[in-house]
C-alpha cells in the first residue's frame, strides 16, 4: 500500500437559502422584541426560514448543484457525498443518502457528521482525509441546518438569533498533489454540552417506566457561548495558522461562524487583526450554523472578496462543544 499523500483541490461552492424573509420588525409581532434589541446584541438585521415543504435536503441539494455545476462536476462523477447537519428532515435515512437521490449522484456512498456549527471544518477535514489517503477522487461537501422548525418563537433570547441555509463544497483529488487545504485543526469538549443542545428525548416503551419528556427546541446559555468562542477560537486559529507555515497578516480574509457580530469583532480584537479583514453576512441571514461558513465563503466570492491564491482562514465553532479551523488556498 502506497504511503503517498495526494493534494486536495477545492474545485466549486455553492449556496442555497428558503426565499421568505423574516425581517427583525417582523418578530415584534409573535415575540417580545424589536429591532434595536436584535441588532445592538447580535448584529442580525433578518433571516430566512423554509416554509410549506421545504427541507433541508432540498436545499441542500440545491447547495450541492451550484457547488458541482462551479466545478464542471456531473453528478455521476461523484464518489463520496458527506452532509454536516445536526437538524436533518429524520433521523434515517441520512440526508446525505436524500441529496444523492434528489441529484441523481448513483455512484456515490453517501453519510452525515453532527458537529453543529463546526460542521464545515469537521467535514473538510473527512473529506480530505478521503481525498489525501486515495480512497476517492471527488466527494460532495454538503452543509444545512433548519433551526426555524427547532426553535420555541416565544423565547426571544433565541428564536431571533437563528436563519435556515445550506453551503457545499466540491473537493477532488488536485493533478499536481499540491493542497489548497494547508492545514486544519478540529476539537471537542464534551463537558460542556449542556451549555447549547436541542433535546430528542423520545418516548419509552409504556411496558416501562415512563421517561421525562423533553420540549425539542434549541436551549442556550448565551453568556458561556460567548465566552467559550472568545476564548477558544483565537487560539485555534494561531496554532492552525502557525501549523500552516503562514502568518496572520498574510492572511487575505477570515471567514468565521456567523452566529454574532460581538463574538467576531472580539476575535478579530483578541488577534490584533482589521476587522475588515473578517467576513461578514450574518446581518442577511442569522445564524445558519452549518452553512454559515460555505454561504459566507460563497458570497465572498460572488463578491470578489476572494481571488485566486487568496489565503483564507475558516474557523467554526459551536454545539458539542466543538471548534476548529481550516487555513485554505482559494484557487477555483
Amino acid at each position: 500500500m502506497s504511503n503517498k499523500l495526494f493534494g486536495t483541490k477545492i474545485a466549486g461552492i455553492g449556496k442555497a437559502l428558503p426565499e421568505t424573509v423574516i425581517k427583525n420588525a417582523d418578530l415584534e409581532k409573535i415575540v417580545d422584541t424589536n429591532d434595536e434589541w436584535i441588532s445592538t446584541r447580535s448584529g442580525i438585521k433578518e433571516r430566512r426560514v423554509v416554509s410549506t415543504e421545504e427541507t433541508a435536503a432540498s436545499l441542500a441539494a440545491r447547495a450541492g448543484k451550484d457547488a458541482l455545476e462551479s466545478a464542471g462536476i456531473t453528478p455521476e462523477e461523484v464518489e463520496l457525498i458527506i452532509c454536516a447537519t445536526s437538524l436533518p428532515d429524520n433521523l434515517y435515512p441520512s440526508t446525505a443518502c436524500e441529496i444523492q437521490r434528489e441529484l441523481k449522484c448513483v455512484n456515490a456512498a453517501a453519510f452525515d457528521i453532527t458537529a453543529a456549527c463546526s460542521g464545515l471544518v469537521y467535514g473538510l477535514n473527512v473529506a480530505r482525509s478521503f481525498i489525501q489517503s486515495g480512497i476517492y477522487q471527488k466527494i460532495l461537501l454538503t452543509t444545512v441546518d433548519i433551526h426555524s422548525r427547532f426553535v420555541n418563537w416565544e423565547d426571544r433570547s433565541t428564536c431571533v438569533l437563528f436563519g435556515d441555509g445550506a453551503g457545499a463544497m466540491t473537493l477532488t483529488r488536485n493533478a499536481d498533489d499540491q493542497s489548497d487545504i494547508l492545514y486544519i485543526n478540529m476539537e471537542a469538549d464534551g463537558s460542556r454540552g449542556e451549555e447549547l443542545k436541542i433535546p430528542l428525548s423520545g418516548k419509552n416503551c409504556p411496558l416501562v417506566t415512563p421517561n421525562t419528556l423533553q420540549s425539542p427546541f434549541v436551549e442556550m446559555n448565551g453568556r458561556e457561548i460567548y465566552k467559550f468562542a472568545v476564548n477558544t477560537v483565537p487560539e485555534s486559529i494561531k496554532k492552525a495558522v502557525n501549523e500552516a507555515g503562514v502568518s496572520l497578516e498574510e492572511v487575505d480574509c477570515f471567514i468565521l461562524h456567523q452566529a454574532n457580530i460581538r463574538i467576531i469583532e472580539s476575535i478579530a480584537d483578541r488577534l490584533a487583526i482589521n476587522r475588515e479583514k473578517f467576513f461578514v453576512n450574518l446581518h442577511k441571514y442569522g445564524n445558519t450554523s452549518a452553512a454559515s461558513i460555505p454561504i459566507a465563503m460563497t458570497e465572498a466570492v460572488e463578491n470578489n472578496i476572494l481571488k485566486p491564491s487568496s489565503l483564507v482562514v475558516l474557523s467554526g465553532f459551536g454545539a458539542g462543544l466543538t471548534w476548529g479551523t481550516a487555513v485554505v488556498r482559494w484557487n477555483a
